[in-house]
């Protein structure tokens, strides 16, 4: 039995791999959503593109409120909906983590610095009603995979974006980038060289050069990652946040490429990477900020 669900998972990951993110619509069919709550097309602001989701464990909230993750996805700043993540959603908050899964703009309609704006906007919301949703404000997270990964850092790590929202780094316990671009200058693929307005990049745009305070980190990579080099990326950015005395988990994961890994969060794909427990871990295992 266990070997035929195996077969079915590499299928599942293969036809992942080979559909991009249009994939995610076959994670969130076949991930089950029992004890999960959601609250859909939350408006952050004005924008069609500002809206989000959130999923929540079913039943009452502790006491002391439930971790509170902000997630957003990847698809090179040109493509995505929140609604292809729900398997995110719901894969964390079946796991006690109230989840929220924003949209955002994308080029050609905006391009850096709109998206890293509307993010914090969204963050901002998140951050204003997590106690409605059972969520504790000490213990506020910011995640994403790919372009997503990027949005969370840049919030965590420089801060201009939640200062025009009126709030600073210090809101976050902690944030996850998962196969993120920290530093991608000079910009080489197609797609991304507009949204950044290639040849005339800003330096300051790259996450790696805003290292040098961060609360703690949570970086995941897959180690045969085609598109997003994990070396460059994810173990560099560690290493110059450790020099920082930062704290920093990396994990970097075989048997996933880059659009599988997020894929892992699902429960068809888990057994492919032990992600989801490793963010779970670094979410539980997180001091509140005081």
């Amino acid at each position: 039995m266990r070997a035929s669900w195996m077969r079915v998972g590499w299928g599942l990951a293969v036809a992942l791999l080979l559909a991009g993110c249009s994939g995610t619509s076959l994670l969130n069919a076949l991930s089950p959503a029992g004890g999960v709550l959601s609250q859909a097309g939350l408006p952050y602001g004005p924008d069609e593109r500002h809206r989000l989701d959130v999923y929540r464990p079913a039943g009452p909230a502790p006491e002391a409120g439930r971790p509170v993750l902000l997630f957003f996805y990847g698809g090179s700043w040109n493509r995505g909906e929140r609604s292809e993540y729900r398997f995110v959603g719901e894969s964390l908050a079946a796991a006690g983590i109230v989840t929220a899964i924003a949209d955002y703009r994308l080029y050609p309609q905006v391009r850096y610095p709109a998206f890293l704006e509307d993010s914090a906007a969204a963050l901002a919301y998140v951050h204003r009603h997590l106690a409605q949703w059972g969520g504790d404000p000490g213990r506020l997270f910011v995640a994403g995979h790919s372009a997503g990964a990027y949005n969370a850092a840049m919030l965590a790590l420089d801060a201009r974006w939640l200062a025009t929202q009126e709030l600073s780094p210090a809101i976050l316990a902690g944030w996850a980038g998962l196969a993120g671009p920290y530093d991608f200058i000079p910009v080489v693929n197609p797609e991304v060289r507009p949204v950044f307005h290639h040849p005339d990049t800003p330096p300051d745009s790259q996450p790696i050069h805003h290292a040098d305070r961060s609360p703690p980190v949570f970086l995941a990579a897959a180690r045969d990652d085609d598109l997003v080099d994990p070396t460059r990326n994810a173990r560099q950015l560690a290493e110059r946040l450790e020099r920082h005395s930062v704290p920093v988990t990396l994990r970097v994961y075989d048997r996933v490429g880059h659009a599988s890994l997020v894929g892992t969060l699902a429960w068809p794909l888990r057994w492919m990477a032990p992600l989801r427990a490793d963010l779970v871990n670094f979410v539980a295992q997180t001091p509140a900020r005081d």
